[in-house]
């Protein structure tokens, strides 16, 4: 189990560096031009303000090597549905997560929100991110939209028995999936501030898939299928989000919302209201 613990938490670190290393040519030429604007605005007094939020404001650009990490996890989930050694594998990780403790924990039903929640979290204690709360919303809602739907509907046409054979939806993970999309969007919100809020978002959403295990829930192909779409719903809708806000939201400029998970006794879920 230790051994699956510090893959679980190296790959969280990876996830964040990868991302890091994919924009060090592009950071590298931004900083060569902000030189130039800084040496521009000294000479005119109250211009850095506008130009940084200008540069804040610019959309993410599509990069394929960020779908790398996201491409081998979702692989590695639906090749391991036909593979018998990735099989093998499932089965040796659930017996090591059953010699160990056989006690469950329900705190994968609150971590998984974690990550995004921290974002307007941190928002409110005055730690502005990349967006305000009508993009950064936008954004999440597009994110747990696309990931809901492909997790949905890959529960629906796989019908993998759950580990403890309460179910057959195990696959893929639901709670991995969206502690995953949050730990990617607390990272893009919050890279250009500090990369330890992405780690710590990273680490959250790895432990939830930890204790998916554990709980006997999930198995690792399941885990790993998980994360990998939660990464990509959040990239696309990033992708996505100059073009969604010009066509759909386009001069619905004063808009108030809230977003906080729900639990009603019997099922937990994330309740989203906006209004413009």
């Amino acid at each position: 189990m230790r051994k699956i613990l510090v893959f679980m938490l190296f790959l969280s670190v990876l996830m964040v560096q990868g991302q890091n290393v994919s924009t060090d040519s592009t950071n590298f030429k931004i900083s060569r031009q902000n030189a130039f604007i800084d040496s521009t605005t000294a000479m005119l007094h109250g211009q850095n303000t506008l130009i940084d939020s200008a540069l804040n404001k610019k959309p993410n650009a599509f990069n394929y090597k960020s779908l790398i990490i996201p491409s081998v996890l979702i692989g590695y989930g639906v090749i391991g549905q036909e593979s018998p050694t990735l099989k093998d594998i499932d089965n040796r990780t659930k017996n090591e997560f059953r010699e160990h403790d056989d006690k469950k924990f329900n705190i994968d039903d609150f971590s998984q929100y974690s990550p995004f929640v921290s974002v307007y979290a941190l928002n409110a204690m005055g730690i502005q991110g990349k967006h305000n709360f009508k993009d950064r919303t936008i954004v999440l809602g597009t994110a747990y939209l696309l990931m809901g739907g492909s997790v949905n509907i890959l529960k629906k046409t796989t019908r993998v028995t759950r580990p403890d054979g309460s179910s057959s939806t195990s696959f893929p993970s639901g709670h991995t999936a969206t502690a995953f999309m949050g730990a990617e969007f607390l990272y893009q919100e919050y890279k250009d501030i500090s990369v330890w809020y992405g780690v710590a978002g990273y680490v959250v959403a790895a432990g939830t898939g930890l204790f998916r295990l554990h709980n006997e829930k999930h198995w690792l192909t399941d885990i790993a299928a998980g994360a990998g779409i939660g990464i990509l719903s959040t990239k696309i809708a990033y992708w996505l989000h100059p073009f969604i806000k010009k066509t759909i939201f386009k001069d619905k400029e004063k808009t108030t919302g809230i977003v906080m998970p729900f639990y009603n006794g019997k099922e937990y879920g994330l309740g989203l209201t906006l209004r413009f």
